[in-house]
């Protein structure tokens, strides 16, 4: 892996690591990436979930019984196919993703507060460079 790769490899895994610290909830990092995801695709089969989180279905099947379970999301009917079903996100799946939002945007502006405006226009920038690289 050429030098740039390996570096900006190792600052995003810090950023990342550094961002999970931030975390208070009780659910998993996985819960909270999964639930996250089900919030952004609206009511969506299993199937579609794990294709967004990139994992099998049966990868994901644990994850949704637990937020099912736990309340954090909702699992209905397939209005069109009996054999499928949707989940969604709950009221309280919405609130604790808020919070750990918040707690996380909270960290990450005063970070970027103590960087420069140049500084900060480079990581805008970045920021859209880096979603391109991960939708690949």
């Amino acid at each position: 892996m050429p030098t740039d790769a390996h570096q900006l490899a190792r600052a995003v895994a810090r950023l990342n690591r550094r961002l999970r610290q931030e975390r208070h909830s009780d659910l998993t990092p996985t819960q909270l990436s999964v639930l996250g995801a089900i919030r952004q695709l609206g009511r969506a089969t299993p199937t579609a979930i794990a294709a967004h989180e990139r994992v099998q279905p049966p990868s994901i099947t644990r994850s949704l019984n637990c937020l099912v379970d736990d309340g954090y999301a909702i699992r209905e009917p397939h209005p069109d196919d009996g054999r499928q079903v949707l989940v969604s996100v709950s009221e309280q799946g919405e609130a604790v993703l808020a919070e750990e939002r918040e707690r996380r945007d909270q960290w990450l502006a005063h970070g970027l507060a103590e960087l420069t405006e140049s500084e900060r226009a480079t990581l805008e920038e970045a920021a859209a460079l880096l979603e391109r690289l991960s939708a690949r």
